[in-house]
């Protein structure tokens, strides 16, 4: 006998339910095994078991049946994580983040897993169009400024670490540790990326540019990256997110990084 409860569905899951069984509790996510987004289920059972122990909730099983592709994982409890100044959850949010950047990424030879070529192609794509309208009036008047620093940002970020790309705080799930989900988007690349975005939420959480960077100081990878690299990637952000992600929180926390990196040189 299985029953279900339902979890709340993220962005590329048609089904997302916790699973009773006779032997215990799982979690399954799927699509539709044609769906244009069904490749983002299969990085993340690809990756799941090179990721470190108990970083992740273990991929148990993958069925592709009756044009479904289903994914099932160990249940795993939590609460996703408070990025808010002063939150009790940080600290782990810094150890998982730790763990990620001194991993290195499953071997591939897919150029579409290197961040650097992928940011690059985004990147071009981006800076050969104008401002989107949805732009914030400061990166009007310092589009130039932000494009120039951005065409240098996949320069810095080759690497051979993994990087999920994606930290925001619902992609935590915190109880006595934080465990990382939803691996989708995993890259190889340079070890302080993760850092960084974790950084620009930290931003968007409430912490000034200082504060989110004495927080990512803790972690070698950053701490020991180019600081242009670091400026040019907040930049890089900036014009990506902006047309993406207009009016976001995230995206005005990378606009008053890059704002505060590039007014402190």
């Amino acid at each position: 006998m299985i029953s279900t409860e339902e979890a709340p569905a993220g962005r590329n899951s048609e089904i997302a339910v916790s699973l009773v069984a006779a032997d215990g509790r799982f979690f399954c996510k799927g699509v539709k095994a044609d769906d244009p987004q069904s490749f983002m289920h299969r990085n993340e059972a690809a990756v799941n078991p090179f990721l470190p122990e108990g970083m992740a909730p273990r991929l148990l099983w993958q069925i592709e049946e009756e044009g479904w592709l289903l994914l099932g994982f160990e249940h795993v409890s939590g609460q996703h994580a408070n990025f808010s100044p002063d939150s009790p959850h940080l600290p782990m949010v810094a150890d998982a983040v730790r763990v990620i950047s001194t991993t290195d990424a499953p071997p591939t030879s897919s150029a579409k897993r290197e961040m650097a070529k992928q940011w690059a192609t985004a990147l071009d794509r981006e800076l050969s169009m104008e401002l989107p309208v949805a732009a914030h009036a400061w990166s009007r008047e310092n589009a130039a400024t932000i494009a120039e620093w951005a065409r240098r940002a996949p320069a810095y970020m080759d690497g051979a670490t993994l990087i999920h790309s994606d930290l925001n705080p619902f992609n935590f799930l915190i109880s006595d540790t934080a465990r990382v989900v939803d691996w989708a988007w995993w890259r190889s690349g340079a070890p302080w990326i993760d850092a960084a975005q974790v950084a620009v939420r930290l931003i968007a959480a409430g912490h000034r540019p200082l504060e989110a960077e004495a927080w990512a100081t803790q972690l070698d990878g950053f701490r020991t990256a180019d600081p242009d690299g670091i400026t040019a990637y907040t930049a890089s952000l900036v014009r990506l997110w902006e047309r993406k992600f207009a009016a976001t929180d995230a995206t005005e926390g990378a606009r008053r990084w890059f704002e505060y990196r590039v007014s402190n040189r």
